[in-house]
């Protein structure tokens, strides 16, 4: 009988156990309402817990974006002018510019767009309503000067621009985006020699724009909500005084139409915006 009476766990302590990490979680919820945190990095660490504490498997929103644009990128042949990543506030997406953008302009190859239509589809699913979208345009140190852009900067800000507009012709939320243009001023490698010869390559490299998404905070989450019903509220004034039926949004193109096949290829330039390649089509 003795035997079996030490047999019996003790379990008492789980209760204090239970509470104090109840109070550790409190504490650093606390925290983070007062810091600026790693998102991507909280959300691999919720789903790290729901897997080894609550037993089950969960993929973070930003995790999941990450890897289904990366199978978009692979499908599209794209990945020589595409990559994918995470950095602390979320995901990046970085497009080279002499592959996605005609030279010295900001018009959208027609070999680049069944690309930006996949993503558009991805980041346009539910799941991801309440992640704001920033394009910021990035340009090599080489000089532009032309009537439609007279500096680095409005070329830069103009294909961050581009990327935007096409993103909401595929019916994502405009309140979700902004468009901002670094001329040559956020460089990922040098754009020339310490003799001042300019590196081809590696301007070809700065020549970019990046595509952000990150979640959103609550304040902006309820101001979105907001607009998005004070929008719907005009509409159906509108509606009622003309007494017709609201106009449709046209619908995004087929899943063939955007899976069309196009691969996009990476140039070479000799200057700004001077592309010595094309991109890509199938024969």
């Amino acid at each position: 009988m003795a035997d079996d009476a030490e047999d019996v766990l003790d379990e008492s302590w789980l209760g204090t156990y239970a509470d104090a990490i109840t109070l550790l979680m409190a504490f650093f919820v606390m925290l983070l309402t007062f810091a600026e945190y790693d998102m991507p990095a909280f959300e691999a660490a919720a789903a790290a817990i729901a897997k080894n504490v609550g037993n089950r498997d969960e993929t973070s929103p930003i995790s999941e974006l990450q890897i289904i644009l990366q199978d978009v990128v692979y499908n599209l042949e794209a990945d020589r002018v595409v990559s994918v990543s995470k950095d602390k506030k979320g995901l990046v997406i970085e497009l080279a510019s002499n592959a996605f953008f005609v030279p010295g302009g900001s018009e959208i190859r027609p070999a680049a767009v069944p690309v930006l239509q996949k993503m558009a589809q991805s980041i346009g699913a539910p799941r991801y309503d309440f992640y704001l979208i920033e394009a910021e345009g990035h340009t090599d140190d080489e000089p532009i000067s032309t009537a439609q852009f007279p500096s680095n900067w409005e070329l830069s800000a103009g294909r961050a621009s581009a990327v935007v507009r096409f993103f909401d012709n595929e019916n994502i939320s405009p309140y979700r985006m902004k468009a901002s243009g670094f001329s040559s001023t956020r460089p990922r490698v040098p754009n020339r020699k310490p003799d001042g010869t300019p590196i081809s390559q590696n301007q070809a490299v700065n020549r970019r724009v990046n595509i952000r998404v990150f979640s959103m905070s609550l304040d902006q989450r309820n101001e979105i909500e907001r607009l998005t019903a004070m929008d719907a509220e005009i509409a159906a004034a509108l509606q009622a005084q003309s007494g017709e039926p609201a106009a449709e949004i046209p619908a995004a193109e087929s899943a063939a139409e955007m899976e069309s096949g196009a691969t996009v290829s990476p140039v070479v330039s000799d200057g700004a915006g001077a592309a010595t390649d094309g991109v890509d089509l199938p024969q």
